[in-house]
């Protein structure tokens, strides 16, 4: 990947953070430790003996992990220092070879709390550890960006290539459509209006990557028009539920996540929001969609200052 892509890949990782909650944290976890350790060991609940408070481990090195991921991390640092020191507990009954242990939090990038890092320091050292800590979203993404490319994108997610984008699929298209409709989030009217491309692409912090996606995305306009010329309403409808997912992507709480480019996350967020699946026919209709609508101000702001 190039330097573009791999900020691209960045942004799809921090999204994808920021969505996952329980099961779906340990799956990102467990993807990355097994590309880099090849002697690490996932551990799954089997039967009434569940995973013996062990979610993955390296025995040769006596590595140990426990994953916690709750939808709230701000208000639950209480809660993580107690599951952390019954887990622990837990943990050491079951698995007594210990050498060092690392609790893996999705904090979304906000940091740990104080009281938790003492609490862990202090369990190192009662237990006579040889190391241990918190692994956070921003240590996930360091190891994730020193490994293969292939592995990253298997990770971080699907980046559609540029030049791939040429012609619009209606079959995908149409299936796109499909899922949109489908979303349960609700439609909102949007009073179009036409704006400076290149002005509003500024005004909501697009990165110059974004915005070539939207250009190419622009070329393919008259055959997204042709298509919804032929479907009564239909492009009244698609144009307020995608306001909708704008509007659901742009209301999340990104704090934590660190961008130049704020308006990024909430492009991709719609992209991923969009997709029955991910395969590039299908995101090259999603980006003409969306630079459709992006034309006309139903989705992305216009700048009040600017006529």
């Amino acid at each position: 990947m190039n330097a573009q892509e791999k900020a691209l890949a960045r942004q799809l990782f921090k999204i994808k953070i920021h969505e996952a909650n329980g099961d779906k944290f340990e799956d990102i976890f467990t993807s990355i430790q097994n590309y880099n350790d090849a002697g690490f060991q996932q551990i799954k609940p089997w039967g009434p003996l569940g995973d013996r408070k062990n979610d993955g481990y390296n025995s040769r090195t006596g590595v140990y992990y426990q994953v916690y991921a709750p939808e709230e991390i701000r208000n639950n640092y209480p809660e993580v220092v107690k599951k952390l020191e019954t887990d622990f507990a837990g943990l050491k009954k079951q698995w007594p070879d210990i050498k060092e242990f690392y609790f893996v939090v999705n904090d979304k990038y906000l940091g740990v709390n104080p009281d938790s890092e003492k609490a862990i320091k202090a369990l190192v050292k009662n237990h006579a550890l040889v190391n241990g800590g918190f692994l956070t979203p921003k240590d996930l993404e360091n190891t994730l960006f020193k490994l293969a490319d292939d592995q990253i994108l298997s990770v971080a997610g699907f980046i559609p290539d540029v030049n791939a984008i040429i012609n619009l699929d209606y079959s995908a298209l149409a299936e796109v459509v499909g899922h949109i409709m489908k979303l349960p989030i609700q439609s909102v009217t949007a009073k179009i209006e036409f704006p400076d491309w290149n002005e509003k692409i500024q005004f909501n912090e697009l990165s110059e990557t974004t915005q070539l996606y939207l250009n190419i995305g622009a070329q393919k306009l008259g055959a997204l028009n042709t298509y919804l010329g032929n479907q009564s309403f239909l492009a009244d409808e698609l144009q307020e539920k995608l306001t909708g997912i704008y509007l659901d992507s742009k209301n999340k709480d990104w704090t934590g996540v660190e961008t130049s480019h704020h308006g990024d996350l909430i492009f991709w967020d719609m992209v991923k929001n969009c997709a029955p699946k991910n395969e590039a026919h299908i995101e090259s209709a999603i980006i003409t969609i969306i630079a459709k609508y992006f034309e006309s101000c139903d989705v992305f702001e216009k700048n009040p200052e600017k006529n």
